[in-house]
């Protein structure tokens, strides 16, 4: 049987710089409502400090989870409260973004899918559940696992990243505690520590904050890794609305000179396709022809128009 819950309470919540009580903020509740977002305002100063001090472990994340999600492998995030709800967050922005399909990237949080709405606090208690959730989307050793857990000890998260370690899954922890109980047993560690809370153990301020900006460069850095991106531009994005119509519009306007209305019409030519449409754009081939070249160069549009013009 897992020793798990044991370890997580080996390290009492007190000892936690998350939990830990922050003098700065002691007499918050005597300040006026400026001074208050001031005092707010400076902690969340911190967090960019702290993140970029884990740039390093950030990068070998992502160049490990773009080699997996190359050969096919999907990138999971799993986490409780906060945590979790970050995850889907970043998941569920990443299809209509990036072009990913919804099974790509997922977000998993303890409670399932209520608990993204409504606090299900008691679910992160439960490492088995943590276990359930990654044999239910029938994990390979060619995924990637990241939880997400401020205290890296939630034992939820505990029990999912120890059974992806048994299917050779790789596995990353994002704390924003030194030492934790989760680093012990993953792959690669992001730990941003942002020091104690303004308000004392209310993870969903600073750590939270940390969390988004490194799954943001996950997510981001992997995508621009597999060619999602041509500069900064996003040429995997899909128009489903008039807005993202708009962006894809602009985007194949960017790379290619056109004006708007001839933009447009290229993309419609293109059936929305955006990387379609910057090839033919900028090549004169035919939808057709830009397709066949982008399969094969891995959709690749930078190396698929330096190919062309060789």
């Amino acid at each position: 049987m897992s020793d798990l819950p044991q370890r997580a309470e080996a390290q009492t919540i007190s000892a936690l710089a998350t939990e830990t009580i922050n003098p700065a903020t002691a007499n918050i509740d005597r300040l006026s409502p400026l001074e208050i977002v001031q005092a707010i305002n400076t902690e969340d100063a911190k967090v960019a400090q702290a993140v970029e001090q884990v740039l390093p472990a950030v990068s070998q994340a992502i160049s490990a989870i773009a080699s997996r999600m190359r050969q096919g492998g999907r990138l999971l995030y799993i986490g409780a409260g906060t945590s979790g709800r970050l995850g889907i967050l970043d998941a569920s922005e990443c299809p209509p973004t990036f072009g990913t399909s919804p099974e790509q990237i997922v977000g998993l949080i303890a409670g399932g899918p209520i608990a993204t709405a409504n606090a299900v606090e008691d679910a992160e208690d439960n490492p088995a559940a943590g276990r359930a959730e990654l044999e239910q989307v029938h994990l390979t050793a060619s995924d990637i696992v990241v939880g997400i857990a401020a205290s890296g000890r939630t034992p939820y998260v505990l029990g999912a990243i120890e059974y992806a370690r048994t299917q050779h899954a790789l596995t990353i922890a994002v704390v924003c505690n030194p030492d934790s109980p989760l680093e012990k047993l993953v792959d690669i560690t992001i730990a941003p520590i942002v020091g104690p809370e303004a308000l004392t153990g209310s993870t969903r301020l600073k750590a939270g904050t940390a969390q988004k900006m490194v799954l943001n460069m996950l997510s981001t850095g992997t995508m621009i890794l597999l060619g999602k991106t041509y500069g900064n531009l996003m040429v995997d994005v899909v128009a489903t609305n008039y807005k993202l119509e708009q962006r894809a519009s602009k985007i194949v306007q960017s790379a290619t000179g056109l004006d708007a209305e001839r933009a447009l019409a290229l993309l419609q030519r293109c059936h929305g396709e955006t990387k379609t449409a910057i090839v033919v754009g900028k090549t004169n081939l035919t939808p057709d022809e830009a397709r066949t070249q982008l399969a094969a160069h891995n959709a690749i549009l930078r190396t698929t128009l330096e190919a062309i013009a060789e």
